[in-house]
């Protein structure tokens, strides 16, 4: 018998599933029925971006390390994981402007655009602004400011072509990461030879394609929940709601990989 074997171990224990159902708290009266879909929607989508970033940081591992067939496995679970968060977006559309507006007086100034979880994807994707965690936090913002000075997935991505033995510009490699980054033809020059002449490396560039429709594809579904929800009113917690949800849209995160589309 293993010595880690623990009889008294059971599902409900091992997945802390008492403590789990006591998390979804409705503040409306009766409460409203549909607050309760509100909560369990959200909180799963707080569980699935703590995932995404522990894949993401295991798919850099990966890269950085030069090793093809893991990569490939960690970035496509990330997909995936994309394609769930989108398909959840159909369950929360089976809500009406009524039903939601039923119970969201009570969510005061609570707002989807906290999520403190949600800006860490954004930075580990290579978002580099000062406004993107203004709002949150001291700590997290600390947070977010590391993972700032970091690589992104594109650096990974990039370190990961150069450990296959393709050249990438040195002003690249060694840009300061805290500014974000700009698309660059030598880049995409080097891109065109290794889907040309490196099958493998190839296949990893497309996962990342993957993930970066995949993020599209979810702030799109999320704009247009958003809109048939609650129009163009007021989000709460004071953001411009779906104005500036729309703002986020159609801007890819690995733009080179995008541009050498019509260069084949």
């Amino acid at each position: 018998m293993s010595e880690n074997f623990d009889p008294a171990l059971t599902y409900t224990s091992y997945l802390a599933v008492d403590e789990l159902l006591t998390l979804q708290r409705p503040l409306s009266q009766g409460p409203e029925h549909d607050e309760m879909l509100f909560i369990i929607i959200h909180q799963t989508y707080e569980l699935w971006f703590k995932q995404l970033l522990h894949e993401f940081a295991q798919a850099q591992r990966a890269m950085e390390a030069g090793d093809t067939h893991y990569s490939l496995a960690i970035l496509g679970r990330i997909r995936t994981i994309l394609k769930v968060c989108v398909t959840q977006i159909d369950i929360l559309e089976t809500m009406t402007p009524l039903q939601f507006n039923a119970f969201r007086s009570y969510l005061s100034s609570s707002s989807g655009f906290q999520s403190a979880q949600f800006r860490k994807v954004e930075a580990i994707l290579g978002r580099r602004d000062t406004k993107m965690a203004g709002h949150l936090p001291p700590a997290i913002q600390a947070e977010i400011a590391l993972i700032t000075s970091e690589n992104s997935v594109w650096d990974s991505a990039l370190a990961y072509l150069v450990k296959r033995g393709h050249s990438m510009p040195s002003d690249v490699l060694n840009r300061d990461r805290l500014l974000p980054y700009e698309a660059n033809l030598r880049v995409q020059d080097s891109l065109l030879e290794i889907h040309r002449a490196d099958p493998e490396s190839s296949l990893v560039c497309e996962r990342l394609v993957d993930i970066d429709e995949g993020i599209q594809e979810w702030r799109y579904r999320h704009v247009k929940m958003v809109e048939r929800t609650i129009g163009h009113k007021i989000g709460t917690g004071g953001s411009s709601g779906a104005g500036y949800l729309t703002s986020t849209l159609f801007n890819p995160v690995f733009k080179d990989l995008w541009d050498i589309r019509s260069r084949f």
